[in-house]
């Protein structure tokens, strides 16, 4: 049996549905409403999550209340139980009641497992939309599959949308939900998207392909699926109320890539700039999966992180100089012809800060601790422009090798008393994550500049002795914000607005600062 036409309950008719639901949890009535008056100023469509209340029926009261007195607010009523992923412990003739009276109390949707609907009669169905539309739901918490084969079985119950919801096990996943809806979404009113970290792609683009609206969450931590933003994240940071067929996908890709700053400041640059674009933290735990996505959704532009930066390099088409010189790749630009093009904007995350301070970089001396890809970045980089360099490796036979390749110099360790320099960078990881660890000692430090290319914590050990020392400090945000600059310019053609940048990751250290420290005085409790 085919489902009925779209016929919408008289109130939802004049209702244009927003893009974004947001899932409101709570363990008593009062706590769910408080939630739901602070959010609906911002937010006119909630999700009441009736499940996470242990009797949900004291919750009617109240939620009549703020029905009547918001009634510019669209809500959905949903009891999910424990077998379909939700809280409720009941049987379900109490979910189908408990639903039933929502409705009856104005909500204006309620949502049905799928399952739930298989252990009903039909009339009971009905019965719920009489007064409500109906979402229809299916959630797959294991993986992607049979997308089609399982909207089919749910079309034999009669509803008003169809929600199927899978988890993105790979960045391919999120291809495949999305289409799914582009199949689907003229047949009936969709919504699909996957839960877990790698489906953020679908959380985003979803609304674009076809999903009637999407699901945040009201908070960090209040997360109802896994994997899932917050509305401030997808609006403030994703803008997904302006995604569009005409927005441009770009994307930060490694493995891991959580922790990542790049969304917040590329995001920002995109809205200052005016530029249709979206970018996101894409979970790449193979690098053929990623290609397939960079195909597939098409995404425009990435940000190559680890451990991908040298491995990315057998799948391109072309490279710049630079990229060719220090053999890793951290900016790709797909071409209309679907031709893959590499960058390394590292280089202008070193050049650009020591340009501001140093007359020229002609002949400054400048040691590089590392021998890897950031530091063959640097290295390239500063002798392009006529600067002596020096190299400090933990195995002098790397350090030996990038100065042959570079024309520069390796140094022991042993022999820093010698030298004074106009400059050190470090380009290794010690230090990184709040980490004491130091690569340089305070007496180790002869510098007018210490250069640090980490940037999260915003001062590292190292920083700190150099300040100890004498020397003036150069922030790893400086470095990071300089390469993301360089690569917004390669994929807009646009001067990049780095003091807006500069501002947005400076926030985003201090959040990091006060939820760490936040997290350590739970710690010590």
């Amino acid at each position: 049996m085919i489902s009925a036409a779209k016929t919408y309950p008289p109130r939802l008719l004049p209702l244009r549905l927003p893009r974004l639901c947001v899932a409101v949890t709570a363990s008593d009535p009062t706590e769910l409403i408080e939630k739901a008056e602070g959010l609906s100023r911002d937010n006119s469509f909630l999700e009441f999550r009736l499940d996470y209340i242990s009797k949900p029926a004291l919750a009617f009261p109240k939620i009549k209340h703020f029905i009547d007195t918001h009634p510019g607010t669209v809500i959905i009523a949903t009891c999910r139980r424990a077998a379909t992923g939700g809280k409720f412990r009941g049987s379900v003739a109490s979910e189908l009641d408990i639903l039933a009276k929502a409705s009856a109390l104005g909500c204006q949707l309620v949502d049905v497992e799928f399952q739930t609907a298989q252990k009903c009669k039909p009339a009971q169905l009905q019965k719920l939309r009489e007064r409500s539309a109906l979402i229809l739901s299916f959630h797959d918490f294991r993986g992607t599959k049979k997308l089609d084969e399982t909207l089919e079985k749910m079309r034999a119950f009669p509803a008003d949308f169809y929600k199927v919801v899978s988890t993105a096990a790979t960045l391919s996943d999120n291809v495949a939900v999305i289409q799914f809806l582009g199949r689907e979404a003229d047949n009936q009113s969709t919504i699909g998207l996957c839960m877990g970290e790698q489906g953020i792609i679908s959380r985003v683009l979803g609304v674009r392909a076809g999903s009637v609206f999407t699901f945040a969450a009201a908070g960090p931590g209040e997360e109802t699926a896994p994997g899932q933003p917050t509305a401030q994240e997808l609006r403030s940071v994703y803008r997904i109320d302006t995604v569009d067929a005409a927005t441009r996908v770009y994307g930060v890709a490694g493995d891991p890539v959580a922790h990542s700053l790049s969304p917040a400041i590329m995001n920002a640059a995109f809205r200052r700039e005016n530029v249709n674009a979206v970018y996101l933290a894409l979970h790449a735990k193979t690098l053929k999966d990623l290609l397939n996505c960079v195909r597939e959704i098409p995404i425009h532009g990435l940000s190559i992180t680890m451990p991908y930066k040298e491995s990315i390099l057998h799948h391109l088409d072309n490279t710049d100089s630079h990229t060719t010189k220090i053999g890793a790749c951290n900016t790709v630009v797909r071409a209309q012809d679907g031709k893959l093009y590499g960058f390394n904007t590292d280089t202008s995350g070193v050049v650009r800060p020591l340009e501001r301070r140093l007359s020229t970089l002609q002949d400054a001396k400048i040691l590089v601790l590392g021998a890897g890809g950031a530091a063959r970045a640097a290295v390239f980089g500063l002798r392009e422009r006529g600067a002596e360099v020096y190299i400090l490796n933990r195995s002098l036979a790397a350090a030996q090798k990038l100065a042959r390749r570079a024309h520069a110099r390796s140094i022991k360790r042993a022999d820093l008393k010698k030298y004074a320099f106009d400059v050190i960078i470090n380009a290794t990881p010690v230090g990184m994550g709040n980490s004491r660890e130091t690569p340089l000692q305070e007496k180790e430090i002869n510098a007018r500049y210490v250069f640090e290319m980490i940037y999260d914590p915003a001062e590292t050990r190292l920083l700190q002795l150099a300040k100890q020392r004498g020397a003036q400090i150069i922030p790893g945000i400086e470095m990071f914000v300089h390469q993301a600059a360089r690569q917004f310019e390669i994929w807009t053609g646009k001067p990049a607005p780095q003091d807006d940048m500069m501002q947005v990751v400076m926030l985003a250290l201090q959040e990091r600062a006060v939820k760490a420290a936040a997290a350590q005085v739970k710690k010590t409790r």
